[in-house]
């Protein structure tokens, strides 16, 4: 879809997950006071440092969050694609960005002023909650990633990440489609370039996937968790 179609943001809004539940009359104050951006593939929304005054919902395309150096060297923090959110911790703060947003495709979002935030958090106790476990789910998938950064492998972290793609509903084969480049995914897992298509490679040889381009053909779902004696398989046969 292209970045140059109007969106309806009240009715975007009231199909997100975030605000199905809030009241017609909350998503109407909402929308008066939400604006749509776009954005091409590169173009930064915001630079760390920034002083966010709401916060973003990505309704098309795909939003990276990270660390940059003035080296150039960079560390992804997160990938955000639609239906997510972003910036809320910033604007509840209140203080400036610890990382950058760049569009890694052609997105549009929806920005959501915090005047009109923190009314609605007022108004409704359940929007409330909402917010808070979504902020909540951020922070535990933070310490996931320490843990996954300290105490596993790199190619315990890269089988971890086509896991979680893959789900937990089958064992055998599978075709998973890369959400981001093989360069983003590798610094959002810790990772070298190099090193990740090392693993690949690896992976491939030992005949558990097949790589062509960004996507990925993992012929057994549950050899691969095994490959690794931290990852037990969570999958079911059933």
């Amino acid at each position: 879809m292209g970045v140059d179609k109007p969106i309806d943001i009240r009715k975007t809004l009231a199909s997100l997950p975030l605000f199905q539940q809030l009241h017609e009359t909350e998503i109407t104050h909402l929308a008066a006071s939400t604006r749509e951006i776009g954005l091409n593939k590169g173009q930064i929304l915001f630079q760390k440092g920034a002083l966010l005054d709401g916060f973003y919902v990505v309704v098309h395309g795909q939003i990276k969050l990270a660390f940059s150096s003035p080296q150039g060297s960079e560390k992804v923090v997160s990938i955000v694609g639609p239906a997510q959110s972003f910036g809320e911790a910033v604007v509840f703060m209140e203080r400036p960005s610890p990382v950058l947003a760049q569009a890694l495709e052609d997105s549009r979002l929806l920005y959501i002023a915090k005047q009109s935030l923190f009314a609605a958090i007022d108004r409704d106790s359940a929007f409330a909650r909402r917010m808070l476990a979504g902020l909540s789910m951020r922070l535990h998938s933070l310490i996931d990633d320490v843990e996954n950064y300290s105490l596993r492998s790199s190619t315990q972290r890269l089988i971890g990440f086509l896991l979680q793609l893959a789900g937990t509903s089958v064992c055998n084969a599978i075709e998973l489609n890369l959400p981001a480049s093989k360069h983003v995914i590798a610094s959002r897992l810790n990772l070298t370039p190099e090193t990740l298509s090392r693993i690949l490679h690896n992976l491939s040889e030992s005949g558990l996937i097949t790589v062509k381009g960004r996507r990925i053909f993992v012929h057994d779902i549950a050899r691969l968790s095994q490959f690794d004696s931290l990852i037990q398989p969570t999958c079911s046969n059933n």
